[in-house]
């Protein structure tokens, strides 16, 4: 009885020693600060690195958005364009590490121009940024909501659900054929993935690096492949419990529409990605809203709507998960272009690549044992041919499309 009661009390303690060793670092820390880190004196040239987050264009002026990505506060003295000084403020005068600012320089762009603005440092260092074609920044009204809310419907909702008519035709298939489909999505979402790596790649590169710049891809695939699997985990779990307290089997029951779920959320994490890079290229003036684009993207992303269906094509889902299926992998599109036209950040559309990325990795995991023959190979001619027939379809597709 002794035993039963002593033990919270030495639970505790063992909860209150694996304190002390925060405790004796929080303690050293603080002495470092108070004494200044004696010994430590940084000597010579402050280490200076400022990038370039977005620029804002309204009449008259150029307004930069820059984040200082080195050790060292930096002071901004001087701004230019192209090559020629002119008048600019700024919200403060020092950057801190880590730190951001606005900086509002006076200059009378003309729309469709290309400018390169230049910031000098009070070391003489020198940031540049090249605007490729100058337009204005829409502002967020009525009017930018619902231009928005119209690419989404076109880009990711629109295409979605044209491809989730391909639903009845998947039913009546011989299991083989189905297999085969199963092995085009493979494709097609081994295509997305690959994408969604080297754009998220290219524009993490461009940002702050002290946030992980490039790195931040693969911290995004990570942690999205390790929560999807996590999903998946505790709804197999749930449904085995279910199946069990109805008295039956159903080791397989609903299988089919746990991985379509899982595809959707794949998806909708890419289309958020591919979201916030059609919204920033909305609004620095370099997305053509024109007939090419939008037919491209819905010839593009119909596939997507296949291969959301194509696990569940043995089982009859009712029509409101269908249309949830569907939301969840088009919706997305909107807040993610909403986003980036309003406040685009590399680091944030760079871990949104890579977790799109990351859901999507999971899934081919989970669709892989489908594509077996009976012999038990994986890599059979059928499966293969529609792996690769998926990369084709994406890729041909793919051309049509130009942001």
């Amino acid at each position: 009885m002794a035993t039963v009661q002593g033990a919270p009390r030495r639970s505790a303690r063992g909860w209150l020693a694996a304190l002390v060793p925060l405790a004796v670092l929080a303690l050293a820390v603080l002495a470092l600060v108070l004494l200044d880190a004696p010994g430590l004196d940084r000597n010579g040239v402050p280490a200076e690195d400022l990038v370039v987050d977005r620029t804002e264009l309204r009449p008259g002026e150029i307004e930069v958005h820059v984040r200082n990505d080195g050790p060292d506060p930096v002071e901004i003295k001087q701004a230019f364009v192209n090559d020629a000084f002119t008048a600019f403020e700024q919200d403060s005068e020092k950057v801190g590490r880590l730190a951001s600012t606005s900086v509002t320089v006076d200059y009378p762009w003309i729309e469709g121009q290309a400018y390169e603005v230049g910031l000098l440092t009070a070391t003489g260092g020198t940031i540049t940024h090249e605007i490729e074609v100058a337009a204005e920044t829409p502002d967020p009204d009525a009017g930018f909501f619902g231009v928005m809310g119209l690419i989404g419907l076109y880009v990711g909702i629109i295409p979605v659900a044209i491809g989730m008519l391909w639903l009845p035709w998947l039913r009546r298939l011989h299991e083989r054929w189905v297999r085969l489909a199963l092995a085009v999505t493979v494709g097609l979402l081994a295509f997305l993935g690959l994408d969604a790596l080297e754009e998220g790649r290219a524009i993490g590169a461009e940002g702050a690096q002290a946030f992980g710049g490039a790195a931040l891809v693969f911290v995004g695939a990570g942690g999205a492949y390790l929560a999807l699997a996590g999903i998946d985990s505790w709804l197999r779990s749930r449904r085995a419990r279910a199946a069990e307290a109805a008295g039956g089997s159903g080791a397989t029951a609903g299988a089919g529409a746990t991985l379509a779920l899982l595809i959707a959320i794949g998806i909708g994490l890419h289309n958020l990605g591919e979201g916030l890079a059609i919204g920033s290229a909305y609004a620095i003036g370099s997305l053509a809203l024109g007939v090419s684009l939008i037919v491209g993207f819905a010839i593009h992303n119909t596939t997507e709507g296949l291969a959301i269906v194509a696990p569940a094509a043995e089982e009859r889902l009712p029509f409101g998960r269908l249309v949830l299926l569907g939301a969840i992998a088009g919706l997305p599109v909107i807040p993610g272009a909403l986003l980036g036209a309003a406040a685009f950040d590399t680091s944030l559309t760079a871990l949104m690549l890579g977790s799109g990325a990351g859901a999507i990795a999971q899934v081919i995991v989970q669709i892989a044992p489908a594509l077996r023959d009976r012999a038990g190979a994986l890599l059979n001619p059928l499966s293969v041919g529609g792996v690769l027939l998926g990369v084709a379809v994406m890729y041909v597709t793919g051309l049509l499309i130009s942001i």
